[in-house]
């Protein structure tokens, strides 16, 4: 008897799940060429589903040249539809295929960098929307120049030197989509097999795959409370640039001084290299204004790279590369290879939202709402673990970090953790020389509520148990 796993709480259709259940089952060989499938009135009464969902399907298998079907004798799976499953097939469980659907339920998820996605303004986004559909040129609607649309980049580069200290004008920035493909133009634009790259030790580990995916060597420099200690870089020789993130260290939180920042950019001067300043949520700052941007100390020397993931949303997909002159036209090039444009709507849309005050308006009120959160988190971290537990990085963005007396997160505490509904993410994974932050772990507080936050740290009790 033929049986299909039908989930009703998937946010995947039966349809598809027939299909793809059936699919799965004639490529691996499990269904034979010439088998016979049962009756889809058979079959939809034994899966309990409706006939048309079990008629779809098999369209779909059909279409696809899948099965076969035989006037008056049913369907029949098709030959040479067998396809020899390699070695990392044979470790995937078929239940997989439906990964994307299932929810965690009870989950709590302290993962970094993500915004309150129930606070993203909804009303005001909906309304410039309906207005820019209406009464934006009939050009917006063809196919624009790569380095995005002038009203946006017009109006960015005002909203940068009045909140960043940016120094720039329209010319100079590029509009990506999203912080990764500016990352991902840079390394073209700068790297080659063999190149160096000094760069920040931790750093978020998805950099360092962008970076080294060129061939590039990284030459990891350690980080203090203090950002990046410039001293170790003074010997390294003919770097392509230096990767920091100044005004709020991913992932330790540290605050690059000014002292340090000239040594950078001396640094940067001598060797004819470039800073690449990775500014990815620095609005959130709680104790004081948020922290200048390195690039306005030597707009020639720093590439400075943005988003909107943190302070808007990460379905946006809307970020910017601020470039000096001699990048500028290598740049546009690449973007159009790439992907000819940002979409254009999205970014004459953003550019009202920026230019009525919105966007400022939306970070104040945040910056209120992220203050109010991490005050809960230090304090339940305060209560469940007293002095066990050391917090720090705290003062800008969307996460802290905590430090656990005793306590190293090895991939059986996580998955222990994680068993117990709570997920915390580990300094270490984003080391490169490692062993020096084991007992760190990354807690993400934006897209939490209160509730979540407080349960969320109690659950984590967990890794105290037994010891």
């Amino acid at each position: 008897m033929l049986w299909v796993p039908i989930d009703r709480t998937l946010d995947i259709s039966l349809k598809r799940q027939v299909y793809e259940y059936l699919k799965k089952l004639i490529l691996h060989g499990e269904l034979k060429a010439g088998e016979r499938l049962p009756a889809t009135r058979e079959f939809a009464s034994q899966l309990g589903i409706s006939r048309n969902v079990v008629i779809e399907a098999f369209e779909q298998l059909l279409a696809e040249g899948y099965i076969i079907g035989q006037q008056g004798s049913g369907s029949f799976v098709a030959d040479g539809a067998f396809l020899e499953r390699n070695q990392e097939d044979e470790q995937t469980v078929f239940p997989d295929i439906f990964e994307e659907g299932i929810k965690e339920k009870d989950v709590i998820d302290f993962r970094s960098g993500i915004p309150a996605l129930d606070m993203f303004p909804r009303r005001e986004w909906g309304k410039l929307a309906k207005g820019v559909c209406i009464e934006t040129p009939n050009s917006t609607f063809g196919y624009d120049h790569p380095e995005g649309r002038i009203e946006l980049r017009r109006i960015l580069s005002q909203y940068l030197r009045r909140t960043r200290g940016v120094k720039c004008c329209a010319e100079q920035i590029v509009i990506t989509s999203g912080a990764t493909q500016a990352f991902s133009l840079i390394t073209r634009l700068l790297l080659y097999p063999g190149d160096k790259v000094i760069i920040e030790d931790p750093i978020t580990f998805e950099i360092q795959t962008i970076f080294t995916s060129t061939g590039a060597t990284l030459i990891p420099v350690p980080v203090d409370e203090r950002g990046i200690k410039t001293d170790f870089i003074s010997n390294e020789k003919e770097p392509k640039f230096i990767f920091v993130t100044p005004s709020h260290q991913f992932p330790l939180g540290s605050i690059l001084p000014i002292q340090r920042r000239i040594q950078l950019i001396q640094f940067a001067r001598a060797n004819q290299c470039y800073i690449v300043e990775d500014d990815y949520d620095s609005e959130f700052r709680y104790d004081g204004e948020p922290i200048s941007s390195l690039q306005g100390l030597d707009s020639e020397r720093v590439i400075y790279v943005g988003t909107f993931s943190k302070n808007l949303s990460p379905a946006l997909r809307m970020g910017y590369l601020v470039l000096p002159q001699a990048l500028i036209e290598r740049c546009r090039k690449l973007k159009w290879f790439n992907d000819l444009h940002t979409p254009s709507l999205n970014q004459m849309l953003l550019a009202h939202f920026i230019e009525q005050g919105i966007l400022e308006r939306h970070i104040r009120k945040m910056r209120k709402v992220y203050m109010e959160r991490r005050e809960v988190l230090r304090k339940a971290l305060n209560r469940e673990f007293g002095q066990l537990v050391e917090v720090s990085g705290d003062s800008t963005g969307l996460h802290l970090i905590a430090e656990f007396k005793g306590i190293e997160f090895t991939s059986e505490l996580i998955e222990r953790l994680y068993q117990n509904n709570v997920k915390v993410y580990p300094v270490e994974h984003h080391a490169i020389d490692k062993g020096r932050h084991v007992n760190k772990v990354i807690l993400g507080y934006g897209n939490l509520k209160i509730n979540e936050i407080e349960e969320g740290v109690c659950r984590l009790r967990i890794i105290y148990r037994g010891k």
